[in-house]
């Protein structure tokens, strides 16, 4: 069934576990979650993200992602992550998308919280949700600082500003393939959990341990953003495929099957299983 943040966020904030969305680029991936999370009787997020539409694009592949979320026997978010542009969120809730983030993180503070906002009413009106960031989650090997992790003050004045249903908070990870080991600010997230009344998201969560995922979740973290694994895990099936001489069906059929193990493994790791 296709719904929104709120309905899945705010029960594992107050129950203490994460719901993972997983970028589903195409419908391999999107056939690997969608079972993941029936057979496990898990909620879901799926979508994707604006830096990903060259590999596919809004238009072609919303039809199958929204209309297999309508179909599912558990509750489904289709959410457009980090779209950097407001004509691009409304593009994807224009072809029926649930949820949007916008990501105005790396602009000016005051045309962040303003866009935000914009989006905001747009999406609300359409009874869609809405994700912020603040502070800035980078991308490995660019941008990690800890002079970007987000502070109570900021994120407090942020929703304060803009109303988001979810707020993504930088505490240490980055997008991508960790190059060294992430320094991980579980106090700070704590504290924010605390203070503040949205349920938080975790953006680049692929490579962190087990027992990261485990503290981020005790910390409060209600969301967790996962797509490199997926890919690695993909990349692996194909590889391991072709030096057994797979033909292209069997080789397809192979690939959606690892990668709906690594997304049940996720989602038994981030406690949503049987939350349905």
């Amino acid at each position: 069934m296709l719904t929104t943040l709120n309905e899945v966020l705010l029960p594992a904030k107050k129950g203490g576990y994460a719901v993972g969305l997983f970028n589903t680029i195409d419908t391999d991936m999107l056939q690997a979650v969608i079972e993941a999370a029936e057979e496990l009787n898990s909620p879901v997020i799926i979508g994707t993200a604006e830096i990903l539409l060259p590999y596919g694009e809004l238009a072609l592949i919303a039809p199958s992602v929204v209309d297999c979320a309508k179909r599912a026997k558990v509750p489904v978010v289709v959410h457009y992550d980090h779209g950097l542009t407001k004509e691009r969120c409304r593009e994807a809730l224009s072809l029926g998308f649930s949820s949007v983030m916008f990501d105005g993180s790396l602009g000016e503070y005051e045309k962040n919280c303003a866009d935000t906002r914009e989006i905001v009413e747009y999406a609300h009106a359409l009874g869609a949700s809405v994700e912020g960031e603040i502070g800035h989650v980078g991308t490995s090997g660019k941008d990690s600082s800890a002079d970007r992790y987000t502070t109570v003050e900021e994120a407090e004045d942020f929703l304060n500003a803009t109303g988001v249903d979810a707020l993504a908070v930088a505490v240490g990870t980055v997008h991508g393939i960790y190059r060294q080991k992430p320094c991980l600010d579980f106090e700070r997230l704590s504290e924010l959990n605390a203070r503040l009344g949205v349920p938080l998201v975790i953006h680049g969560g692929s490579g962190l341990t087990d027992g990261d995922f485990r503290k981020l979740i005790a910390c409060g973290a209600a969301k967790i953003n996962i797509f490199t694994d997926l890919t690695l895990a993909g990349k692996a099936a194909m590889t391991e495929a072709l030096k057994v001489g797979m033909d292209y069906m069997e080789l397809r059929n192979y690939k959606v099957e690892t990668i709906r193990k690594e997304v049940m493994k996720k989602i038994r790791l981030f406690g949503s299983a049987g939350k349905a």
